[in-house]
C-alpha cells in the first residue's frame, strides 16, 4: 500500500488525503450538522409568545426522543457526501494551485476564486447525495438506506429533485470555500517562518482555520438556511428566489441565521480539522499543500 501511494499521481495523493481527513472530521462534528438542519426545518413562532427554540434544546430534544445515537442520523450520506467531495475539493484545489500557481503564492483574490472554484467542483458532483443527506437530518423521511434514498427521489420527484438547492448550494459552498481560502492564507503567511516550521504547526494551522471559519460561516449562513429549505421541501418552493422571499415574509430577517451558531461550531472545526490533516499528510509524502 506504501508503495502504490508513493507511485501514485500527485493529485490523487491529495484526493486521498482530503478523504481521510474528510472521514476524521464528518465522523466528529456530525451531531452539530443534525441540530443546524432541525433547527432550520422548525416551524418558527407557530404560535404567539410560544417558547425559543434553540440549539441546546434541539440536542436534547433528539437525545431524548432518539437515543445518543440520533445525533449521528445522516452520518452515512455524510460520508458518502464528505469522503469522496473533500477528496475532490482537496485534489482540484491540489491541481488548479499547481497549474497557476506553482512559482508564487495566489494573492488574496486569486486565493478567493481559487477556492471558490474547487468548492464548486466538489459541490456539483455530489449534490445528490447533499439533498438525501439534508432530507435524512431533517426527520421528515423514512429514509433506510443512502442507495434507497437516491433511487426513492429520482422515482417519485424525478432527477431534477436530486439537484434541488444548486444555486443555493453553491452560493452557499463556493463563497464559503474562497473566503475560507483568503483568510487561513493569509493568516498563515503572517506567521514567522520559524513557528510554521516548527512542532506547534499543526496547532497554529487549526488555529488559522478556526478564525476563518468563523468569518466564512457568518458570511454565508443565509444562503445555507436556504439550501436546507429548497432541499427539504422542494415542492413548496418554485426558486431559491421565491424560497429567500418565503422565508423573509414568515421569519424575517434572523430566519437567515437559524441554526447559525451548530454550524458555524461544525464548519470551523470541520475544515480546520480537515485542513490540518490535509496538509500534515500532505508533507509525510513530500508535497506541498
Amino acid at each position: 500500500m506504501n508503495m502504490e501511494l508513493v507511485v501514485a499521481h500527485p493529485a490523487l495523493k491529495a484526493f486521498m488525503c482530503g478523504s481521510l481527513s474528510g472521514t476524521c472530521s464528518t465522523l466528529l462534528f456530525q451531531p452539530l450538522d443534525l441540530v443546524k438542519t432541525r433547527l432550520q426545518t422548525l416551524q418558527n413562532n407557530m404560535h404567539p409568545g410560544s417558547p425559543k427554540v434553540g440549539m441546546v434544546t434541539v440536542f436534547l430534544s433528539v437525545v431524548r426522543t432518539e437515543k445518543l445515537l440520533g445525533l449521528w442520523k445522516g452520518v452515512s450520506p455524510s460520508f458518502m457526501r464528505c469522503i469522496p467531495g473533500v477528496g475532490i475539493y482537496f485534489s482540484t484545489f491540489y491541481s488548479l494551485k499547481q497549474r497557476f500557481f506553482q512559482e508564487r503564492s495566489p494573492s488574496a483574490l486569486e486565493a478567493v476564486m481559487l477556492g471558490a472554484g474547487a468548492r464548486t467542483v466538489a459541490g456539483v458532483c455530489m449534490l445528490p447525495v447533499t439533498v438525501v443527506k439534508t432530507r435524512f437530518e431533517s426527520g421528515r423521511y423514512n429514509y433506510v438506506t443512502v442507495l434507497g434514498a437516491l433511487r426513492s427521489v429520482y422515482v417519485t420527484e424525478g432527477p431534477r429533485a436530486l439537484f434541488s438547492g444548486l444555486t443555493a448550494t453553491l452560493l452557499r459552498d463556493a463563497p464559503f470555500s474562497g473566503i475560507y481560502v483568503m483568510f487561513y492564507s493569509q493568516a498563515k503567511r503572517s506567521l514567522p517562518q520559524t513557528m510554521s516550521s516548527s512542532a506547534c504547526a499543526p496547532l497554529l494551522n487549526f488555529s488559522c482555520g478556526v478564525m476563518a471559519g468563523v468569518l466564512a460561516s457568518l458570511v454565508t449562513q443565509p444562503a445555507d438556511v436556504v439550501k436546507t429549505h429548497v432541499q427539504v421541501s422542494p415542492h413548496l418552493y418554485k426558486s431559491t428566489g421565491d424560497a429567500v422571499r418565503s422565508i423573509y415574509l414568515e421569519q424575517g430577517l434572523k430566519g437567515f441565521f437559524r441554526g447559525a451558531v451548530p454550524r458555524s461550531l461544525r464548519r470551523t472545526l470541520m475544515a480546520a480539522m480537515a485542513w490540518t490533516v490535509y496538509e500534515q499528510l500532505m508533507a509525510r509524502m513530500g508535497l506541498k499543500s
